[in-house]
């Protein structure tokens, strides 16, 4: 059983982008959607698509590479984990890599990037860095 979906999705995403494979398969989850929707957006990946099987759901994830192959992702890294959740107001979320990465906060207003939770005015805890 995985307690934590996020980090198993983070994880496939990393081990699938080291071994230059198209596509993963991910467990879903709203918020691990979510997720793939901010990366989607941001040009981490290139699509996603919801899969039914049977009476459970997966998350296809199509990879994005550059022209030489190397993946366009150089860091995923989980940040709150069950262990010891980190959590940042509104004042606290800057930017990452000097604008260059992205920070992925779960808010009360729904999971969205640093930099729109930044607009909103909200905090939450922060589950992910990429760049």
């Amino acid at each position: 059983m995985i307690n934590d979906l996020i980090s198993d999705g983070l994880t496939r995403i990393r081990n699938a982008a080291m071994r230059r494979i198209d596509t993963t398969k991910l467990l879903h989850s709203n918020v691990v959607e979510a997720t793939l929707v901010i990366l989607a957006d941001k040009g981490y990946i290139e699509s996603f698509n919801v899969v039914e099987e049977g009476n459970k759901k997966f998350i296809n994830v199509v990879l994005k590479y550059d022209e030489k192959g190397k993946s366009v992702i150089n860091e995923l890294k989980r940040v709150s984990k069950p262990g010891r959740r980190i959590y940042q107001g509104k004042d606290d979320i800057k930017r990452f890599k000097s604008g260059y990465g992205t920070i992925i906060v779960s808010t009360s207003k729904g999971v969205m990037s640093g930099i729109e939770a930044n607009k909103a005015g909200v905090g939450g805890e922060v589950l992910c860095t990429v760049w």
